[in-house]
């Protein structure tokens, strides 16, 4: 799906983004988010996400803000081209998914979003820390 995508966006001009920094950037909250948190959802290193975040930034798709939760602390948030691309890779994923729907049938395509989900909870569980609780 990351390769669709990508090629997808590269189609709607946001050839500069690689699967790399979809793969970040779909974590991003609207009011921004803090690089430990982005490095646990998308389950790399933090020295990885300052990597991708920088090179986000240097394309125009993120900035960093202060937290006002924390002045010690940074935000990730989009730039308008970043929000302009986020929202292009949703119509595509979703394009996607009723590609592959039409393609298993609504029931297959449904019990394979469900096995797949259960695998990711399997091999990555959610803890109390990540949840916030």
């Amino acid at each position: 799906m990351n390769e669709l995508v990508s090629e997808g966006l590269s189609a709607r001009g946001f050839g500069d983004i690689r699967p790399a920094h979809g793969a970040l950037a779909q974590h991003i909250g609207d009011r921004g988010s803090r690089i430990t948190d982005l490095a646990q959802l998308a389950q790399v290193t933090k020295p990885t996400v300052v990597y991708l975040v920088n090179e986000l930034g240097r394309l125009g798709y993120v900035e960093r803000i202060p937290d006002p939760a924390d002045g010690r602390a940074k935000l990730v948030r989009l730039t308008e081209r970043g929000r302009r691309a986020q929202q292009a890779a949703r119509e595509l994923v979703a394009q996607i998914e009723e590609d592959w729907t039409r393609a298993l049938g609504r029931q297959d395509f449904d019990s394979l979003r469900t096995l797949l989900e259960r695998l990711h909870e399997a091999l990555w569980p959610v803890s109390e820390d990540s949840t916030g609780a």
